[in-house]
This record gives structure tokens, C-alpha cells and sequence, in this order.
């Protein structure tokens, strides 16, 4: 089973931005300067969720021929030093501007009442209500209950683990979906789990070495499949999983697929998807198009907005385990399953 997800470009570290000139498409309604675009925590190069966005924006820029700006975060920096790096966008004149993650909340909030004209967008919140602004949410716990069938069905201790990068609500719901998923295939599976960190200042979300440690504790007691919602730190959970030969399984991109990966991908089982790509490009495309998106704009797993990467070969190899998935994702969008939220 596959979702179209934008494939992600090699990504770098580093606190480098692009930029270009802007343009205007081929009917000539486009005037804004491109894309701008704020990482969050962790930044570009995290090969998840920042890279996603990162895709999306990389596709937008190509196939409008509109320039664009990515921005990088700093290290415990505060919601002003959010808004400034907003503000200097839209006084630039890019067009539409998308935070990358809930924590960029406040900012949007106040600048894209400061910018009426400006398309803003933010990733993994829907608390803003504003003409102006795209909620761009998703159904995290669908993919994540995918994940938690897979990880059941692949396991041969029946223990599995779960890390979530932040205690925090959104994490919350990848961990819901993955346990319920898991238990409707072994109600008496172990699964142990494990919160890296309380806030994302912390960086829960942003240190392979703490996602390693917690893979390797998970490991150590007795988890053969662990799976991870963490951002950065996730690379560290796949590391663990590929030392101790076990599976891992990925989250937001196709990890599998991405090349700083590529050492450990036979260890990827498979990645529970998000498709921010999508999400950035779509409102690209709205505001290129002059009917920009607001309100939410929620992806599931009908609209392909969420879904379970299958490109490992190994996996597609395990007939009863594709088999399991593949029936889970239609009983979820025909209703017949509701998969929890906490």
C-alpha cells in the first residue's frame, strides 16, 4: 500500500537558508516573492518532519517557478524571536509563510494579524482562527495504528516499543493509535514506552543520542520492533534497532528511503506517514492560485494525508503482515475502525 507523498530531497544541517526571486505563474495572479518557510526544532536535515516540509517547498518552488526563503531555528529560543523571524518574511514579501510545528503558534497568530494580505500557514495546530491562516493538521493516530499492526504482526517476542520525542499531546496520539493497533492484533502484547523528554526545549526532539539511549533500554528489554515519534532523535532509535539487529519502524517520511539513512534502512520496517510535503505545497498552490486555503485542513488516511510506507522489500516480503495492514487501512476509512486519540 502506498500514499503519495513528495519524495524528499538530500538535506543538509546547518543554519543556511535558500533564496530566490519570486515570479509569477503563467496566468500571471502570483505577484508575492515565493515561499517562506520557519523549521522547527531540530531544523533541516532531521530526514522527518522538517525535511518533509522542506520537500513541499522544494516542489512549489520548481513547478510555479516562484522563489522562496527557508529559515532555521535556534537553540532555546524564545516565541519573539519566533515572530521577528516571521515578521522579517512577510515584510519581504513572501507568500504564503508556514511555520513548521505547533510551537510556532503565537507567532503566526500575531504577525498574520499584522499581515492580512499574507497567506500564513502552520503545521500540527488548529487553534488559530483567522481568515488569513491554514491549520494544516493531520490524523497522526491512523498512520500510527498502521504502525502498531505492522509491529505486532512482525514481532516474534510479542513485545514491541514505543518513544515519543515530547510528552505532549500530539505525541500522545501516535502512541494511542500505535497501542490499539497493536493490541487488535495480540491484546496480550508487551509494549513498553518511553517520552525522551517534558518539553521540546528539553530537545526531545532534536537528540539522536537520547533516542538512541531509550531504543537501546527498550531493546535490552526485549523489544524486537520499536517505533518513534521524535523528530531528530528518531535517528537515533533507527541506529539502536539496526546494532541490535531489530526492527525499527519510522515516522512523518519514508526513512527507508532517505540517504542519510541509508546504512540502517534494511532495519526500517516500514514509516508511519505524514505528508507535510503535501500540505506546504498545497497552500503554495492555493495562494499561487489566487483561492488561498484557511481554516483547518486536516490529512487522513482517505485523503492520503497520513499512510504506512511499504518500500522496504523486506516488508513487502512478509505477505501476512502487508496483508494485516493493508485490511486495517480499509476498516479505517470505511469507518468500521475509530482509532483513538489518547
Amino acid at each position: 500500500m502506498t500514499v503519495a507523498v513528495i519524495a524528499l530531497a538530500a538535506a543538509g544541517c546547518g543554519k543556511s537558508s535558500s533564496e530566490s526571486k519570486g515570479s509569477t505563474d503563467e496566468s500571471g495572479k502570483y505577484s508575492g516573492k515565493g515561499i517562506g518557510l520557519a523549521y522547527d526544532i531540530g531544523g533541516k536535515g532531521d530526514q522527518s518532519f522538517n525535511d518533509a516540509a522542506f520537500a513541499g517547498f522544494q516542489k512549489a518552488q520548481t513547478e510555479f517557478k516562484i522563489g522562496g526563503r527557508d529559515v532555521e531555528p535556534q537553540d532555546g529560543e524564545s516565541d519573539a524571536d519566533k515572530v521577528q523571524r516571521l515578521e522579517q518574511l512577510a515584510k519581504t514579501g513572501y507568500n504564503p509563510i508556514i511555520g513548521v510545528g505547533f510551537a510556532y503558534a503565537p507567532a503566526v497568530k500575531e504577525v498574520a494579524a499584522k499581515y492580512p494580505k499574507i497567506t500564513f500557514g502552520i503545521i500540527d495546530d488548529n487553534t488559530i482562527q483567522a481568515k488569513n491562516v491554514a491549520d494544516m493538521v493531520f490524523h497522526e493516530e491512523q498512520s500510527s495504528y498502521l504502525a502498531g499492526v505492522a509491529a505486532a504482526k512482525a514481532t516474534k517476542k510479542n513485545h514491541i516499543g514505543f518513544i515519543g520525542g515530547v510528552d505532549i499531546p500530539l505525541i500522545h496520539k501516535f502512541e494511542a493509535g500505535f497501542d490499539q493497533g497493536a493490541k487488535s492484533v495480540n491484546p496480550k502484547i508487551k509494549i513498553e514506552s518511553q517520552y525522551l523528554t517534558q518539553t521540546p526545549a528539553e530537545g526531545g526532539f532534536s537528540s539522536p543520542d537520547k533516542g538512541k539511549d531509550a531504543a537501546n533500554g527498550q531493546i535490552e528489554a526485549g523489544a524486537d520492533v520499536v517505533y518513534q515519534a521524535a523528530g531528530l532523535s528518531g535517528q537515533g532509535v533507527i541506529q539502536a534497532a539496526a546494532e541490535h539487529k531489530v526492527w525499527a519502524i519510522g515516522v512523518d517520511s519514508d526513512q527507508y528511503a532517505q540517504s542519510a539513512l541509508a546504512k540502517y534502512k534494511d532495519s526500517i520496517l516500514g514509516s508511519a506517514l505524514k505528508n507535510v510535503g503535501g500540505a506546504v505545497y498545497d497552500l503554495t498552490k492555493s495562494v499561487v492560485e489566487g483561492k488561498p486555503l484557511n481554516g483547518e485542513v486536516r490529512g487522513d488516511l482517505k485523503s492520503g494525508g497520513v499512510g504506512f510506507a511499504d518500500t522496504n522489500p523486506k516488508y513487502k516480503a512478509m505477505t501476512d503482515v502487508v496483508s494485516a495492514v493493508d485490511k486495517a487501512k480499509e476498516d479505517i476509512i470505511s469507518g468500521k475502525i475509530t482509532v483513538n486519540t489518547e
